[in-house]
Formats: structure tokens, C-alpha cells, sequence
């Protein structure tokens, strides 16, 4: 049977469907490699110019001191920048995000205004517009913090939709429950709504971590010396813009894949620390038929003998379950004196002296 447990935008493919996936898996692997041989081909014969794969392109942009020099020092600007961001978008986001949701119509609309407008605008062009404002004004590095209140403009207001929408998933009950407690909407919202939203939206937060590294690229266009921007430098120094490029993607996308996998393993890490004790599996109950549940098979038997009519006798539902021993089932027998394969059950425990209603027959008449 196949496992569906992890389906949730479509069903399981049966054995054909898995079938034809593997053949075109196949078919895009074959592709795949013509390509990539088409291009190093190209790479290495071009039309006009030198071999793109010879090693003396490729040696000034792997050495130490392309390291030492530029790689390291715009990837340290491009993570300053981010971190930046990172920070000044979370602060724009919960302020933003949670004037969306107060009561007061003046704030909601403004800040919903403030929020709109900062998603609609590319990114790029507000890192232009501040650059040349800051520039105009004196402030010192302009590009810089043009590059991050840029960053923060947008992705502050992408953290404050995951706010909004974080509230707005949780249970209507939460919110009933606290007014009627006698707090107010707004008290509501910041001291029990918000707080389960920002903890709930930290995943998808990490997520956004991504586009604000990538988004620090742009950051070149406006000379703010980034990785990218020291990798554009260090090829046009020695004529190997194509292989300082490309170290560059391999540096974005390992930092990208570090942040991606935080992103993976936050969940169920939150999900260790927010779950309850964990408590011992129940046992399942024996069958009625298994042979190692002796009471269960006992109950059936004495069922099985009543006569036409009559009605099954009342033991105490604890030696009537499925995990009762049959010591405590047989000793309640006695003591109602129900067993009539053992005379001495038939004796009334507190008198000591037999029933009148199921004295034994005499032998001696027998």
C-alpha cells in the first residue's frame, strides 16, 4: 500500500503514474546532459574569443587573494546589509502588521496604505530613489543605507502580512474566550493573539531570509560594493568575468541552501519545544478470541449457558474489560455467588452458611 501521509496537494501515484514519472525523469536527465554538453563545447571553442575553460581564466578567480581581497569582503558587506534588513523589516512588520489589525479605523487604514504601497514598489527602485536622496543630503555611505531601507520597506512588509495572516488563521475561540474574560480587543490581540502568530510565522520568516540575501545583489547597480559587486571588480581586472560570476552563484547559492536548511529544521524544532509530555502509548485490547484473554473467553462461555430468557448477570465492569485478570473475575464470581462449578461459591461470605435459594442437593438423595 502506498504511503499518502505526505500528500497534500495531489494523491499518490499508482504504479503507472510512477512509471511514466521515471521515464520522464529519464528523458529530462538525457536532456539535461546534451545541454550541458553543448555549453562547455561552446565554452571551449567559441566563436570569437579565448577558451572560457582554459586554467589561466580560471586561476585569478579561485587564488587566495581573490579571497582575501573581494570574495570575502563583499560577502562580509552583503551579510552586514542583510542582517540590517532582517532586523529593521521584523520591527517594521510587527508594528505595521498588528496597526492593521487594531480596532481604531484611522491606523488599520493607514497602515494598510503603508503596507501596499511597499509591496507594489520593485525594490530596485526605491534603492535608487534613496540612493539619490542620500547622496543629495551628504549622508555618508548612501548606497548602503539605501540598500537596506530599501530591504526593510519591502520585506517588512511582506513579515507584516505573515503577521495579518498569522492571526487570522488562529481559532476564532481564543479571542471569544478573552473577551469574555473581560479584556479588550486590543489587549487581546497583543498579549494573546500576536504573540501565537509571531511564533507561528517564524518559520516563513526564516524563508523570507533568502530573498533578502539575493535581494542585496541589486545593491551593485547603485555601486554599494557587495559580493557581487567585488566579484564584477575582481573580473575586470584580469578579463574573467565569466568565471568570477560563477564563483559568485556558488557562494549566493551556499549561503542561500545554509539559510534554507534553518528553515527546514526550525519547525520541528519549535514543534519539541511548544509539545506537550508525551505520554505512554495506550495498549491495544486483547481480541475477544485470543486465547491468552481467559476472561474475555470465560464471559462468553457463562453467556453462551444462560438459559432462554434470562439475563446476563451483572459482574463489575472492571473484570469485564478486555485487560481484567481472571483471578479478580473469578473472585467477584465468588463473592456474588454466581459460580456453579464451585460449590463452596455458593456460601454466603459474610454468614458462612449456603443460600436457601441454591443450597446443593443432598448426596445421600443423589
Amino acid at each position: 500500500m502506498a504511503d499518502t501521509s505526505n500528500s497534500v496537494l495531489f494523491d499518490a501515484p499508482g504504479p503507472k503514474g510512477r512509471r511514466t514519472i521515471r521515464i520522464v525523469n529519464w528523458i529530462a536527465g538525457i536532456l539535461f546532459a546534451v545541454v550541458l554538453v553543448l555549453i562547455l563545447m561552446r565554452l571551449h571553442n567559441p566563436p570569437d574569443g579565448e577558451n572560457q575553460l582554459s586554467w589561466e581564466l580560471w586561476k585569478p578567480a579561485v587564488e587566495r587573494e581573490a579571497w582575501t581581497d573581494f570574495y570575502l569582503p563583499g560577502l562580509w558587506m552583503t551579510i552586514k546589509a542583510t542582517i540590517v534588513a532582517v532586523v529593521g523589516a521584523v520591527v517594521f512588520g510587527l508594528v505595521f502588521g498588528v496597526g492593521r489589525l487594531l480596532p481604531n479605523p484611522l491606523v488599520r487604514g493607514v497602515s494598510a496604505v503603508i503596507v501596499e504601497f511597499c509591496r507594489a514598489v520593485p525594490v530596485l527602485l526605491l534603492m535608487i530613489f534613496f540612493w539619490r536622496w542620500f547622496a543629495f543630503a551628504g549622508l555618508p555611505s548612501p548606497s548602503y543605507w539605501a540598500v537596506v531601507l530599501a530591504l526593510v520597506l519591502y520585506n517588512g512588509s511582506v513579515v507584516a502580512e505573515l503577521v495579518r495572516s498569522g492571526v487570522g488563521n488562529l481559532p476564532g475561540g481564543q479571542r471569544e474566550a478573552s473577551l469574555a474574560l473581560g479584556l479588550t480587543e486590543t489587549q487581546s490581540l497583543m498579549e494573546i493573539e500576536v504573540p501565537q502568530a509571531v511564533y507561528a510565522m517564524l518559520p516563513a520568516a526564516v524563508t523570507q531570509l533568502v530573498v533578502v540575501l539575493k535581494d542585496t545583489a541589486l545593491g551593485s547597480i547603485i555601486m554599494y560594493t557587495d559580493l557581487l559587486q567585488e566579484s564584477r571588480r575582481l573580473g575586470s581586472m584580469y578579463f574573467n568575468i565569466l568565471q568570477t560570476l560563477v564563483m559568485a552563484a556558488v557562494i549566493y547559492f551556499i549561503a542561500c541552501w545554509l539559510l534554507s536548511r534553518l528553515a527546514e529544521w526550525l519547525p520541528s524544532r519549535m514543534q519539541q519545544r511548544t509539545a506537550a509530555p508525551t505520554e505512554a502509548e495506550p495498549v491495544a485490547p486483547i481480541a475477544a478470541g485470543d486465547p491468552s484473554n481467559v476472561n474475555q473467553i470465560a464471559v462468553a462461555k457463562e453467556l453462551e449457558e444462560l438459559p432462554l430468557g434470562g439475563t446476563p448477570r451483572k459482574y463489575h465492569v472492571h473484570h469485564r474489560g478486555t485487560n481484567a485478570s481472571i483471578r479478580n473475575w473469578r473472585r467477584t464470581r465468588y463473592e456474588q455467588g454466581y459460580d456453579a462449578t464451585q460449590p463452596e461459591s455458593q456460601v454466603d461470605p459474610e454468614t458462612g452458611e449456603f443460600q436457601e435459594s441454591q443450597k446443593p442437593e443432598d448426596k445421600s438423595e443423589a
